[in-house]
């Protein structure tokens, strides 16, 4: 049997789209023949991988780990909620999100192979989608939620409260993810967004007819519920899902939040 190289397979997996495993047992077939190599692929179905690329991939999965200090989320994208929800599908995405935790952001291009090898054995065009990975400060508080749906995740969150309880924090991370706020305070939303509704409010408030004197009043109470709603809304000034009386932030006392990331598949 002749021999042939890791470079040899790469080159093969880039020109047909097949697998690692796959483009390894296609050139050991064929002694090393690229050209035979790639016709014992097409023969097989096993080189379409690349035909899938670009296709639409809105479903998906994530995950969460934490590791000590650290906790990561793992979005793994594909076409359809038939795949998404498979077992190889959720215990490839289970994995990326422990490696990520473990060793770093870019750890999961260690795993790249397995998502290619996955792409042909469930012929969608699955992909790596976002990445996110918390490693909290000394004293801070670290915490996750991972909402399941059908046996995959469909709704994950990593939160860092400085202060706090690991309680309170999973309550935030719980209410983060059903009111999906965009922002953490109002200072976050873009400037010309928030000016652009200001002058809008303004407006609409003269056209109701109200005094002069108390346009400004009531445009600053309209941009209070805005900033509530604005997509996704921010989050400190969002009513408290279990107790809407309180807004977030009074719900979390002293504590601060540092930073929130959710990812979310929509069906």
């Amino acid at each position: 049997m002749a021999a042939f190289t890791a470079i040899d397979v790469k080159r093969l997996r880039d020109s047909t789209g097949a697998g690692m495993m796959d483009a390894k047992n296609a050139l050991a077939e064929n002694d090393g023949d690229f050209d035979d190599a790639a016709k014992w692929l097409r023969e097989r179905g096993l080189g379409k991988a690349a035909g899938r690329v670009g296709r639409a991939n809105a479903d998906g999965a994530v995950a969460v780990a934490s590791v000590g200090a650290v906790a990561a989320l793992v979005e793994l994208k594909a076409e359809t909620d038939f795949v998404a929800k498979s077992p190889q599908f959720v215990a490839l995405v289970n994995e990326l999100a422990d490696v990520v935790a473990a060793g770093g952001e870019d750890a999961v291009v260690a795993r790249a192979a397995g998502i290619d090898d996955l792409k042909l054995t469930l012929k969608e065009n699955v992909e790596l989608g976002r990445v996110v990975r918390f490693e909290s400060q000394p004293g801070h508080v670290l915490d996750t939620y991972l909402h399941v749906q059908n046996g995959r995740g469909v709704n994950a969150v990593l939160i860092e409260l400085a202060g706090g309880t690991t309680e309170l924090a999973h309550d935030v991370a719980v209410h983060i993810a059903f009111g999906q706020p965009a922002y953490l305070r109002r200072e976050d939303v873009p400037d010309d967004e928030v000016a652009a509704e200001r002058s809008a409010l303004e407006a609409a408030t003269r056209n109701e007819g109200k005094p002069e004197p108390a346009v400004t009043k009531i445009v600053e109470g309209k941009l209070t519920g805005w900033f509530k709603r604005v997509p996704g809304g921010v989050l400190l000034e969002q009513p408290y899902a279990r107790d809407d009386k309180l807004s977030v932030a009074q719900h979390l006392g002293d504590a601060t939040v540092v930073r929130f990331a959710q990812v979310l598949i929509r069906p």
